[in-house]
């Protein structure tokens, strides 16, 4: 130990001696001074003094996690805190609270008796809490409340005080963490704390603000005491002041407050893994034990690891939702009587709850086991939806109303498909389709038989075409039509009338045999005809004009004069006559 004193700086640190004593003393008397004002003000007796380890001072240690590290005994190496599997088991009843009177001291001058109750617990994962101070929000708040009214908001069998407070805000101290939720991360300040993960182990000691904010197996239940009691079933008060007290200015503040007899409240655990919650009736500096006498007195009951919780006039325990503990403060209206401290943080036993709470939402919460609403939620958590070994024979989807099947499908578990004629949800949808077709069971889209088209079938085909929904195309030769179903090209000459054009083409199938010359041919054969024809026309009138022209030529050298007008015997008519028939005579040579 001296070692790591000497290199990790364990032990109390120093400060310079330059503030005077008088300065220190004024100081704690006007903090003392705000805090009689502030309990006065909320209506609290100070008659019992709060238990308060760093008054005047800030609540919690200045120093860091490395120095509680550093300075525990060797033989925990690095490792500042202690891990134990929760109990279990679910038979039997959720908590039993014993009472007890013992005595410290068990003979002598100084024995004197002490009494109070410890609460053993199974199965913590699922029946205990961390509750704010009057329901979710109340550390956001500052709200205080009475162990009581917390305690039935939340349905606790047990109910016991909590964390540290500020009595004159209502801050709460230290980290809290209420059914999962992080309400309070003190930022590691280094003061003893409990917590249970999310595996139910359940956590005592020293934490860092990385073990806090683990999310690979989160707290779901956390609270901050002061001074760790019992590590690994020793008494470890002297190495919890060393974690947590720095100051020296808070030396004598944090030694009373170990040392002085109150009330006290504690939380623990069992070798067989059982929570424990310890109260002890008290009142400060008359009655009941200070923190060594509490660790020796848990140590004996066989607790293994425990740590100190809020104690002096806030200690409180409430049974089934009525005060069991005797408060040490006097009531504001009449001090005869003694009343509960308005207080922060409680811890609370409830009947085993379920994951989740509110079972998914689908069913009913009956101790801690979910139990589902209709037919067809199943699951511990009743998030699972059943409707049957087929589900929905993956033709719909499972409902808590039952399978809701797809379109074109029917039945309980969605195994029958539309009868013919129906289609689309639930097969109330007619059929449209003629001349045989079947329409889509899910869309209601017909399928034509062979032979027929159309959006319900009520069309034949076309001709050339045949199959279902005339797909085909028929390959009969030269157009000609085909069975509309089988798209035979061997049909009948009523269903040949129907096509004039592939009758046409038949026949001129048949006079090829004869003479086969195509359209074409017959029309370069006529044209060729037809332009020698007017080339031959054109020579002629050539020939007929060269003709005539030569004539006229010849005519000019020449006088024809009859014979007869010479010898005086032809008359002029008949010379004339006579003279044109020897002309035309030689048009008609020239010509040929």
């Amino acid at each position: 130990m001296a070692a790591r004193s000497a290199a990790g700086g364990c032990g109390w640190p120093r400060r310079p001696v330059s503030v005077s004593v008088g300065r220190a003393v004024a100081a704690a008397a006007l903090a003392a001074l705000g805090w009689l004002q502030a309990v006065r003000g909320a209506g609290i007796s100070p008659v019992d003094p709060v238990l308060q380890p760093y008054f005047p001072s800030p609540h919690g240690p200045q120093h860091s996690h490395r120095h509680v590290r550093d300075c525990q005994p060797l033989k925990y190496g690095n490792v500042t805190h202690e891990a134990w599997p929760s109990d279990n088991s679910t038979g039997g009843p959720v908590a039993t609270t014993r009472t007890f009177v013992s005595y410290i001291t068990p003979e002598g001058e100084d024995r004197r008796a002490i009494y109070g109750h410890f609460t053993f617990v199974r199965n913590p994962l699922r029946t205990f809490s961390v509750l704010e101070p009057g329901g979710t929000g109340g550390c956001q708040a500052r709200r205080r409340a009475t162990v009581e009214e917390t305690a039935r908001l939340g349905r606790c069998l047990v109910a016991q005080n909590g964390g540290y407070f500020d009595m004159g805000t209502g801050e709460c101290f230290g980290n809290v963490v209420s059914d999962g939720k992080l309400v309070r991360n003190s930022g590691g300040l280094q003061n003893a704390q409990f917590g249970i993960r999310k595996d139910g182990t359940m956590v005592f000691g020293y934490l860092s603000e990385e073990d806090v904010l683990d999310q690979a197996n989160p707290f779901v239940q956390l609270v901050s005491g002061v001074v760790w009691l019992l590590r690994g079933g020793e008494v470890y008060i002297s190495q919890s002041q060393l974690a947590e007290c720095s100051d020296t200015q808070t030396t004598g503040t944090f030694d009373k407050f170990i040392n002085v007899i109150s009330a006290r409240t504690a939380v623990g655990h069992n070798s067989q893994g059982q929570l424990v919650l310890v109260h002890v009736d008290g009142q400060t500096e008359s009655r009941g034990v200070n923190l060594w006498e509490m660790a020796e007195f848990l140590k004996q009951q066989g607790l293994i690891n425990a740590i100190n919780l809020d104690g002096g006039g806030s200690a409180t325990l409430v049974l089934n939702g009525t005060l069991a503990s005797y408060p040490s403060e006097h009531c504001s209206f009449d001090s005869m009587w003694r009343c509960p401290r308005n207080i922060s943080t409680i811890v609370c036993i409830h009947e085993p709850s379920c994951e989740p709470t509110d079972c998914s939402g689908h069913g009913t919460c009956v101790q801690g086991q979910c139990h589902c609403a209709g037919d067809f939620w199943r699951g511990p958590a009743c998030d699972i939806l059943d409707c049957g070994p087929s589900n929905c024979s993956l033709h719909g989807i499972c409902t808590d109303s039952g399978c809701l099947c797809d379109a074109g499908w029917i039945g309980s578990n969605c195994s029958e498909a539309c009868t013919p004629g129906f289609y689309g949800a639930a097969c109330a949808q007619e059929c449209q389709c003629q001349n045989g077709g079947s329409c889509d069971p899910v869309h209601g889209a017909c399928s034509c038989p062979a032979g027929y088209h159309g959006t319900s079938c009520e069309q034949e085909c076309p001709v050339g075409w045949y199959g279902p929904n005339c797909r085909e195309r028929c390959p009969c030769e030269h157009s000609c039509p085909c069975d509309r179903e089988t798209g035979s090209c061997n049909i009948t000459s009523s269903q040949l009338n129907k096509a004039g054009q592939c009758l046409a083409s038949q026949n001129k199938g048949r006079s090829k045999e004869i003479f086969s010359l195509s359209e074409k041919t017959w029309i370069t054969m006529t044209s060729v005809l037809a332009l020698l024809l007017v080339i031959s026309a054109m020579g002629n009138i050539g020939l007929f004009f060269k003709a005539r022209s030569e004539r006229r030529h010849e005519g000019g050298d020449y006088l024809y004069q009859p014979l007869r007008k010479m010898n005086g015997e032809a008359s002029p008519t008949s010379s004339l006559a006579a003279w044109e028939t020897e002309d035309a005579q030689d048009q008609n040579q020239a010509l040929l």
